[in-house]
């Protein structure tokens, strides 16, 4: 699946929302790869030099350190979060939507799960198909087919979803070229 290799463009489409963006908090999971942490750092250098921004990076590692994570992150006037995938925050997205919420912080995804569930805007995969695929790939191993003999697929359609009820919650007005763009527009 694209996850690394489109942060740039997830920067850019945040930026067009979010044009005073000049602060950008990256929210993890502790327990991140951290060889992922190390290209998500490369490909954010780049997006940063490209579209001014600083960002800062940070980890939960339980339930409740969203709540301290969204309080800093007004204390401190960050502009727009970015979070990246985990079973952390999978099991917590609907807590930290309504912390985003509350707390005004603009946010972007990379599967349009997240933005129909109310981030802002998420571009990349939708995970749905290949979950399919998985099982049907499970299936076969069951069979006895043999995994390195297995067709290695990757996505090739990222989508691009804009929820417009959290943009009008935070106060934002997505432009018209952006949601024209769209693949899906929650209203």
């Amino acid at each position: 699946m694209f996850s690394f290799d489109i942060i740039s463009k997830r920067i850019e489409l945040l930026k067009e929302i979010v044009p005073h963006l000049k602060r950008l908090a990256i929210i993890l999971s502790v327990y991140d790869d951290a060889k992922a942490a190390e290209i998500t750092d490369e490909d954010l250098a780049i997006a940063a030099t490209k579209f001014g921004f600083t960002w800062e990076y940070f980890r939960a590692a339980v339930a409740n350190d969203y709540d301290k994570i969204f309080a800093r992150l007004t204390a401190e006037h960050f502009d727009a979060a970015y979070i990246t995938p985990s079973p952390l925050i999978n099991q917590n997205r609907p807590h930290v939507i309504q912390l985003a919420l509350r707390h005004l912080i603009p946010t972007i995804g990379e599967g349009s799960v997240w933005a129909k569930d109310g981030f802002l805007l998420s571009y990349g995969p939708n995970f749905i198909p290949y979950l399919a695929r998985a099982a049907e790939y499970v299936d076969k191993i069951l069979r006895g087919a043999k995994p390195s003999e297995l067709a290695v697929e990757r996505s090739s359609k990222i989508e691009l979803v804009i929820n417009l009820k959290t943009a009008k919650a935070l106060g934002i007005t997505v432009p018209p070229l952006l949601l024209a763009r769209a693949d899906e527009v929650i209203e």
